[in-house]
């Protein structure tokens, strides 16, 4: 039996804080048709979701926590509990695509099954159907599980751009480095390795105290508070190549240009309401890979975080744009990174009945500096195809909770970066005019950057 880690079984104590939350994530496929026959749809989904331990295990706890919870086989595993089809209202459009996702990922799995289950949508438009995939996040983050949803597919290869990602390229050394036979050389190394451990300690303080404070410091803005049981969903699409020219003209990377979208987008929406932005108003969730590259097919979650101020108080788009590159270098440099990764690391250590009560009580708490979540999840390199069929689109779902009302994920699929977001359904019935600002603020930094050459 394998354990879950402490911030595996964490997503788990989070959403039995809050009887509104669902901390599913999810990924929607819409595929050409015309969707093939679906009692040989769900044979080929038998055969591969055999392949994937995860989709045949169950959570099991210990009474009192005395252990960490674990990955056990379901002996009475039935595929039909987790395969279901449904189709779409006429005109079969994203509105109604949009709302069946919303309504299917706001309910919560059943503790007493596989934590996953996948929905075949018939009736799109244009003669498509699609398949949207939902799994716990203690399965599984965004990285681990785009790779399994990319399994279920037609001969993946599971090239994703997450090689690209630093964790992944910081490599370990493939063999020991010996100490030096020369005594001369002992002071030398002995005096280097203390200040690199004192530098890196000094590092991980400073980024716990900027997360603590970031927690604690209260924001300015109606996207904080308490969450309903209700989701809406959207969705927003630019292309890749747009997106690298903004990238080169600025010299910013393609998560600063997201980010800047998504900043631009939120502060119309605040306007809008007729709040003016100030510069505490956005304090957003902005999770960080850890995963090695020798770790990547392994799933779990290898996270920590950062949570910058995004400059929703900025006007210009260039100044917003390179303001949120600032910002984001000042976290990645301050040890947030560093900060989050030491905590989760060295949780698992102690005794999982102290770290489960502390993770009950902090989730309990309201937090109230956390505004968004918007978090960046490198896809597929190349299309993918089901049964034949080409994927069209591929959509991230993220989860909202803990006081947060919006959650962004932004996933890089082919040609394509796509934003997924999960707005809580009462605060923010206006989500389709966020994911429409985005593709706009993304379409004026091409504008700009076209007209300066």
């Amino acid at each position: 039996m394998e354990h879950l880690t402490t911030l595996d079984a964490g997503f788990l104590e989070a959403e039995d804080s809050d009887r509104h939350v669902s901390l599913a994530i999810g990924g929607l496929a819409v595929m050409e048709g015309p969707a093939p026959d679906y009692a040989a749809l769900v044979s080929v989904l038998a055969e591969r979701v055999s392949e994937i331990p995860r989709f045949t295990q169950v959570v099991h706890t210990h009474p009192l926590d005395l252990a960490a919870p674990e990955w056990v086989d379901d002996v009475q595993f039935d595929l039909a509990h987790h395969v279901h089809r449904i189709a779409l209202p006429e005109p079969g459009d994203d509105t109604a695509l949009f709302r069946v996702v919303a309504d299917i990922m706001e309910r919560r799995l059943d503790r007493d099954r596989p934590l996953w289950e996948s929905w075949i949508i018939e009736g799109l438009a244009e003669n498509r159907w699609a398949v949207l995939t939902k799994l716990h996040h203690c399965i599984a983050d965004g990285i681990s599980a785009t790779r399994l949803l990319a399994g279920l597919c037609d001969g993946a290869d599971g090239e994703t751009f997450a090689n690209r990602i630093r964790a992944a390229a910081e490599s370990p050394a493939l063999r020991p480095s010996w100490p030096s036979l020369n005594p001369l050389d002992w002071a030398g190394g002995i005096w280097h390795l203390s200040t690199a451990v004192t530098s890196a300690a000094a590092r991980i303080a400073t980024g716990a105290v900027q997360i603590a404070a970031g927690i604690l410091s209260p924001a300015d803005s109606s996207l904080i508070g308490p969450v309903s049981n209700l989701r809406r969903y959207s969705a927003a699409q630019v292309l890749l190549v747009d997106v690298a020219m903004i990238c080169h003209k600025f010299d910013v990377t393609i998560n600063d240009v997201a980010l800047a979208a998504i900043t631009d987008s939120f502060r119309e929406m605040l306007m809008h309401r007729g709040e003016q932005p100030q510069r505490n108003s956005l304090r957003t969730l902005v999770p960080v890979s850890v995963r090695s590259a020798d770790a990547s097919n392994q799933l779990d979650n290898r996270v920590s975080l950062m949570l910058p101020y995004l400059p929703i108080e900025l006007e210009d788009p260039i100044e917003r744009l390179q303001a949120v590159h600032r910002r984001l270098t000042r976290a990645k440099s301050g040890g947030q990174r560093q900060a989050g990764s030491a905590i989760f690391s060295a949780a698992n250590y102690i005794p999982f009945a102290l770290t489960a009560w502390a993770v009950r009580l902090l989730t309990r708490l309201p937090q109230l500096g956390i505004v968004a979540l918007a978090t960046n999840v490198p896809g597929p390199r190349h299309r993918l195809s089901m049964m034949g069929r080409d994927v069209q689109r591929l959509l991230p779902i993220p989860p909202i909770a803990l006081h947060l009302r919006t959650g962004i994920a932004m996933l890089s699929y082919g040609e394509d970066l796509v934003f997924g977001i999960t707005a809580d359904y009462d605060a923010v019935p206006d989500v389709d005019e966020l994911a429409s600002g985005i593709e706009a603020a993304v379409a004026r930094l091409v504008a700009i950057s076209e007209a300066t050459g």
